[in-house]
């Protein structure tokens, strides 16, 4: 259970008070233990600074003259900073690991259009090389031979499409040439046409986001998009982008069954798997993710992107 502010106050005015008495390096190693303990407990940066001021108002130098003065606040000084160093170190670590992720984000996405290309190029090419074979056997079959090949062509036709799709879903190319917006509609155009889901699209933008955080919208759409056709069992789905202080804000709301957040974040359940990938793609964008769920009452994912670019603006709804 997580220890409270006041409970905490005593070790920290303890230690501060033997350090101040000439405690020496043991101390400080002691007020690091102790940083650390309070960073594993879940406090915040935000809590751990009222508890270094309560631990200052309780402990802190007093009196003497100014020389003394300076050399006790020069002390309480250091003494907060290696309470604080776990901190420094834990958003150090988070940092290079959220640079990390849009390093393998970026490998993903390179990766993903080398086999959006190969579909789109090669694949298209050998279809090319089926239809004119088949163009060129019509010419020995009599007429009535050649209405099924018609139904063959159509067949090649359907795959034709999907790998269109697919190859532009794998690495939209609409993505790069005209943005997110129209990115997310032939999306959900497609996953409609492929589900059967009434799919919806709202928002209107006024220039570009980053490439990183465009792909990163696009790509926590299309995720969300999948578990609802995989788990949902949902008909309708709406999609919502916006900007707002400066924040790209996108909700996806199916009318779904539902489930049970705490038991899927915890890892039980297929879903979990999904939102485990949106939530990396949003921890390398210092994104927030928020989930409404509830059995029988469908599933509301609403993410917000920090967007410090004035350019990027989505207008209201």
């Amino acid at each position: 259970m997580k220890p409270t502010s006041s409970e905490l106050l005593p070790q920290y005015a303890a230690a501060l008070q033997e350090y101040l008495a000439g405690g020496g390096e043991g101390v400080l190693r002691r007020a690091y233990e102790l940083g650390r303990q309070t960073l594993a407990d879940g406090f915040g940066v935000m809590e751990m600074a009222v508890l270094l001021h309560r631990t200052l108002l309780t402990a802190g130098p007093r009196g003497g003259t100014p020389a003394e003065r300076a050399q006790r606040a020069a002390a309480t000084e250091e003494f907060f900073l290696e309470c604080l160093s776990p901190f420094e170190m834990a958003h150090r670590g988070v940092r290079e690991a959220n640079s990390a992720l849009r390093r393998l984000n970026e490998m993903r996405e390179d990766v993903a259009k080398r086999i959006a290309h190969s579909l789109h190029d090669e694949a298209g090419q050998l279809l090319g090389s089926v239809y004119v074979a088949l163009e060129e056997l019509a010419l020995d079959l009599p007429p009535a031979r050649r209405e099924r090949l018609q139904k063959i062509r159509e067949l090649l036709d359907e795959i034709s499409e999907q790998l269109r799709r697919l190859s532009h879903e794998l690495r939209p190319t609409i993505l790069d040439d005209l943005g997110l917006l129209p990115a997310v509609e032939f999306l959900a155009e497609g996953v409609s046409k492929r589900t059967g889901l009434s799919i919806t699209v709202e928002g209107s933008m006024e220039g570009r986001a980053g490439t990183s955080i465009e792909t990163a919208v696009y790509r926590i759409v299309q995720e969300a998009l999948n578990n609802v056709a995989r788990h949902a069992r949902a008909t309708t789905v709406s999609v919502r982008l916006r900007y707002e202080a400066r924040q790209i804000r996108c909700s996806i709301r199916d009318d779904g069954v539902g489930f049970d957040v705490p038991s899927v974040l915890a890892g039980q359940g297929k879903q979990g798997l999904g939102l485990s990938e949106i939530r990396e793609r949003l921890d390398a964008l210092g994104g927030i993710l928020e989930i409404a769920s509830a059995h029988g009452q469908g599933t509301e994912l609403r993410l917000t992107i920090p967007c410090g670019d004035p350019a990027c603006l989505f207008g209201s709804f």
